[in-house]
């Protein structure tokens, strides 16, 4: 059942995205922005956690996960080491996904013939 949940919920939020680049002509940029910002929100108000239980992967591999996961560990990192935790916290969780979002970057830049 959860696979069913995942699909849903995750086809959902991709709906979203592009009825806002359809109905309102909005660039892929501003869509990043405003799911970074709604997941950011989300996990303010601990909704997020509750959406990814009902939805598993359907509710982590959207961007919304993204911003959802800085908040989550900047949270996290001031309520332990007070202020300075804040600016810290928001790389320890998330490094390793920014790490190998740019190795692979690196990658298929090597194997691709880049249009110039």
């Amino acid at each position: 059942m959860i696979f069913l949940y995942a699909f849903l919920i995750g086809g959902l939020i991709c709906l979203i995205a592009q009825l806002c680049l359809d109905l309102f002509k909005l660039m892929p940029a501003h869509i990043v922005v405003i799911f970074v910002v709604l997941g950011s929100f989300l996990e303010a108000f601990h909704l997020y956690d509750k959406l990814v239980a009902v939805a598993g992967a359907g509710a982590l591999l959207p961007i919304a996960s993204f911003g959802h996961s800085l908040t989550h560990a900047a949270v996290d990192a001031a309520l332990k080491s007070d202020y300075l935790g804040l600016f810290s916290g928001l790389f320890d969780l998330t490094s390793s996904g920014i790490a190998a979002a740019i190795f692979f970057s690196f990658i298929i830049a090597l194997v691709c013939k880049p249009r110039g």
